[in-house]
């Protein structure tokens, strides 16, 4: 179930996006993502799913090499990009029933009404997608990302634009969904790797410059807040 990255780079022209980085995120931990924009967050987990193919290194999820099992990695893996990719016209259920059909799971019907309840969209299952808020939109986004019961999550910006009854609902969820899964989470917000994190990298200029335990993190910086020490090794 764990995630073994190898020197994993991409170029865009004469632009290096991601450097070379090496990194391992482990089952029943979640691993903080952390980076400023630009500093290849996405690259990396676009990378990682087979949305991008690496100028050079690989990566091995659950023990499948992303350039040659692309197809084996794909059903391993539950995927939340940043930009939720809804049917905005499509009814909540039609919508994860249609989703499940595509992986052709067995007891469809079953297994979308289990998601429903899990990620609390049960009031909600009966409407258009495009009537929710961006709070139940997220929750459908994590529904469609676990519908197959993979056993990595790839979460980029997962609680972007929430508000704090949002936030605290979504973050309880992906905490609960790693206890038994492999989670990296992408995001920018030190409040979110402090409330649900085990592990921190910080990438910077497509450059590992951190990578530990959140606890090991701030002891190495004499206890010093999250935000101080991403400031301090993003200002490189």
């Amino acid at each position: 179930m764990s995630i073994k990255v190898k020197e994993l780079a991409k170029n865009f022209g004469q632009q290096k996006a991601v450097g070379g980085i090496s990194f391992e995120a482990k089952p029943g931990r979640i691993l903080g993502f952390l980076g400023p924009n630009g500093a290849g967050k996405s690259t990396t987990m676009k990378m990682l799913t087979g949305y991008l193919v690496p100028s050079s290194g690989d990566a091995e999820i659950c023990g499948k090499s992303i350039l040659t099992d692309e197809l084996a990695v794909k059903r391993a893996i539950g995927y939340l990009p940043e930009n939720t990719p809804l049917y905005l016209d499509m009814y909540v259920r039609e919508f994860l029933s249609f989703v499940a059909q595509t992986y052709q799971i067995e007891n469809l019907a079953h297994r979308v009404e289990e998601v429903i309840k899990q990620v609390g969209l049960t009031p909600e299952q009966h409407k258009k997608i495009g009537m929710l808020s961006k709070g139940y939109k997220q929750r459908i986004g994590l529904a469609q990302a676990i519908i197959h019961q993979p056993q990595v999550l790839i979460l980029d910006e997962p609680t972007s634009g929430l508000d704090p009854n949002q936030l605290t609902d979504i973050r309880a969820l992906i905490k609960n969904l790693g206890q038994d899964k492999t989670v990296i989470l992408s995001t920018h917000i030190m409040q979110e790797v402090e409330a649900i994190c085990d592990d921190v990298i910080i990438i910077n200029k497509g450059k590992l410059v951190a990578n530990a335990s959140l606890a090991e993190l701030k002891k190495t910086h004499a206890s010093q807040s999250l935000e101080e020490i991403f400031k301090k090794l993003t200002l490189i």
